[in-house]
Order: structure tokens, then C-alpha cells, then sequence
């Protein structure tokens, strides 16, 4: 039986797996596991109202979904002087503007911050959208009516019928009750997606049984941050004082040895 040597077999065994996780990247890009959007909106709520707010999206999507005129030219740089002047408005204020390409096609990446989650709607770029977020008992409580799109032909851009437009929500309190139909994610994420064909016709982002395919969401009172510190610091109370007890123990019992301990007679000089 050939033997290959030690070194070429290694070598062999890494060209393996290197295939293998090409393959498994491959399989899982798109609609799999590594999920890429169209069109995305990601807000980071507080519970006082303001939000961080980031919009990634393809420029073909933005023309088609906002009404934008934006050069859709995968090798045009984008003018993101333009991008961040259409973002500006008295809801929001943009942060920072980015670009990439990917699929042959240009894609923007806004973050932006709101004073009040509830004027969003305001602003031209989200005016498609109703927010709503308000006390409700001992709870609070988002709302988001995602309203028709501009409806604007972006032209054969290349899309294959498969692209997503997602909706993204993290919550600063423990969720209660959501609508995505789908688990809370990791770090109290929500997550409304669609096929962006359906959001072009304007096809409700919930299937609710009422029809009006409101993004819903209900979280505590109490954030998560206020009580993850409050815990800290009573466990570091809680040792504090152990560490205290300990040290109080050993000085005691060092002070009752020492005063138990038998003298020596003194030596006749």
C-alpha cells in the first residue's frame, strides 16, 4: 500500500477542508444561513423614544422602494454627499454614509440617530411608515405600519426574485410579546423579512388575521442594561462582604491564638 508522506498528507487533508468550507460558504450565501438584504432598516430602541437607525440597502432597491434618483450604475461612485442630504431632515440626523458593491450592484450604508422614534415617519426617507411607541400598563409597546412603496422601475438591475428587504428591531428590556412569526434573536433582535417582489407590490410585512400587517412588539419597563448593572453590583457587594467576613475570621482567630498561646519562662541570666 502507498504511504504518501507525513507532510503531503497534511497538506492534502487542509486542501480538503479549505474546499469544504468553500462549499458549506457557498451553500449557506444568499437565502441561507448568511442572509443578505436588499433592503434593510435597523433600529436600536431606548426606552425614552430615541433610536440609532441603520439603512443598508442597493441603490436599485432605494430608487424602486423610496422614489430615489440615484445613479443605479454599479460602476458610478456613489455621490454620498447627495445620500447623506436626503437623510438630513429635522427627525434625523446622519452619522456616518458608506458604500460596497456586491452582486454587480452599488449598496449604501446610512446610520443616523432620532430623537423620537414616533417622528420617523416624518421624514421623507421613512414617510412610507407609521412609528408608534408608547407606555402600555406596566409594559411598552412598538408599532410600525409599513405603508406602499414609491413603486419605481428600477430597470433589469439583475435581481433574480430571491433579494430580501428586512425590517430589524433590537429592544432595550426583555421582550414579551412579538409578531415576527419567527425566535427572538441573539442580543433581543426581532426580525420582519419579505421577498422583495412582495414588498414592491405592497404585500402586508405580517400576515396578521386582521390584515393590517402592523410590526408589533411588547417589551418590560425595566431595560436590560439597568438590570444586568444592578446585579453586578449586588454580586459585587455580595463578595465584598464575604471577602470582609473572611479577613474579620482570620483576624480573629490569628488574635485568639496568639492569646492562647503559653508563654515561655523566662531563662535565670
Amino acid at each position: 500500500m502507498l504511504r504518501l508522506p507525513r507532510p503531503r498528507r497534511n497538506a492534502i487533508l487542509l486542501s480538503g477542508w479549505c474546499a469544504l468550507c468553500v462549499l458549506v460558504v457557498s451553500a449557506c450565501s444568499g437565502t441561507g444561513l448568511f442572509r443578505q438584504y436588499e433592503y434593510e432598516e435597523e433600529i436600536y430602541l431606548s426606552l425614552d423614544g430615541s433610536a440609532t437607525l441603520y439603512v443598508n440597502s442597493s441603490i436599485p432597491a432605494l430608487n424602486a422602494l423610496r422614489g430615489t434618483t440615484f445613479d443605479p450604475d454599479p460602476a458610478a461612485r456613489l455621490d454620498t454627499a447627495a445620500v447623506r442630504a436626503y437623510y438630513s431632515t429635522p427627525a434625523t440626523r446622519v452619522v456616518r454614509v458608506t458604500q460596497s458593491r456586491r452582486n454587480n450592484r452599488r449598496f449604501v450604508h446610512v446610520r443616523l440617530e432620532v430623537d423620537d422614534i414616533t417622528k420617523l415617519g416624518k421624514a421623507a426617507p421613512f414617510a412610507w411608515s407609521i412609528y408608534q411607541f408608547r407606555r402600555d400598563g406596566d409594559q411598552f409597546r412598538y408599532l410600525q405600519t409599513v405603508g406602499a412603496p414609491a413603486g419605481k422601475d428600477p430597470g433589469n438591475v439583475g435581481w433574480n426574485g430571491g433579494e430580501i428587504v428586512a425590517f430589524r428591531l433590537h429592544l432595550p428590556s426583555k421582550i414579551s410579546y412579538h409578531n415576527t412569526g419567527r425566535p427572538v434573536g441573539r442580543g433581543n433582535i426581532l426580525a420582519w423579512e419579505q421577498l422583495l417582489t412582495d414588498r414592491l407590490r405592497n404585500v402586508p410585512v405580517v400576515y396578521a388575521e386582521k390584515g393590517d400587517g402592523v410590526l408589533d412588539a411588547r417589551m418590560e419597563a425595566q431595560s436590560i442594561l439597568y438590570t444586568t448593572l444592578w446585579l453586578f453590583g449586588a454580586t459585587f457587594v455580595a463578595v465584598a462582604l464575604a471577602f470582609g467576613v473572611v479577613v474579620l475570621w482570620v483576624v480573629r482567630k490569628g488574635s485568639r491564638e496568639k492569646h492562647d498561646r503559653p508563654t515561655r519562662p523566662t531563662q535565670p541570666t
